[in-house]
């Protein structure tokens, strides 16, 4: 199984909140036509929830910001629950899309945001992605850092202290390409979860705290193995 080549995850890239376009998280990704290289290959698969309903229930409600949740109905597309056809939705080539998604092992996951709602403040989102083997979940947690890493001029730090082991954090001192202001998004694989992280606030080290917490408590919800 090999992943190919990946479009990049739009976060909230073309979503309209409030009038206002969002895109921000994670990272821009969508806001460009970048690609990232990315292969994962066949393992035994793990455990799984049965589908998106449990999914939902394994996902953070809040965040220690504070920030308000945005309902997933206020973003275009909603945020929620994603199937393989609505990730590959973002790409320009989703038939193509579907392809690598496929060779990834993408089954579905859960979008949520949090944010002031006029796309001008702080950010906060969440990625779960769900994949039919650890592998693939790894392979595809690692592109997308690289991906943003490249696509936004960050700096990609592997495996940073304060996050758990296998994690990738991607850093934006200021504001640039669009954001609000300085950002940071972590991308790490937990079993047969990709988990996304990124947060967009007043200072880089507000972001980092922000994710930080967020990805501790949300991989604590996660099913081990």
């Amino acid at each position: 199984m090999t992943g190919g080549r990946l479009s990049p995850r739009p976060g909230a890239a073309g979503r309209l909140l409030a009038g206002a376009l969002l895109c921000v998280v994670p990272l821009l990704t969508g806001c460009t036509g970048r690609t990232v290289a990315g292969a994962a290959s066949d393992a035994p698969g793990d455990p799984t929830q049965g589908g998106p309903e449990e999914l939902e229930g394994l996902v953070v409600t809040e965040v220690p910001s504070g920030l308000p949740r945005v309902p997933d109905g206020a973003l275009s597309p909603p945020a929620g629950e994603k199937g393989p056809a609505d990730v590959a939705a973002y790409s320009a080539d989703p038939d193509h899309e579907r392809e690598v998604l496929a060779g990834y092992g993408f089954r579905f996951g859960w979008e949520r945001f949090w944010g002031a709602g006029d796309g001008s403040g702080p950010v906060t989102s969440v990625f779960v992605y769900q994949f039919g083997d650890r592998v693939g979940a790894g392979a595809y947690a690692r592109d997308l850092a690289g991906n943003d890493a490249e696509s936004y001029r960050g700096m990609l730090h592997e495996d940073p202290p304060e996050l758990p082991g296998g994690c990738r954090l991607v850093t934006v001192d200021r504001a640039a390409h669009g954001l609000p202001g300085p950002s940071v998004s972590a991308w790490c694989g937990s079993g047969v979860f990709a988990v996304g992280v990124t947060s967009v606030a007043g200072s880089a080290s507000a972001a980092r705290a922000e994710v930080a917490g967020v990805l501790e408590a949300q991989l604590a919800l996660l099913p081990r193995g």
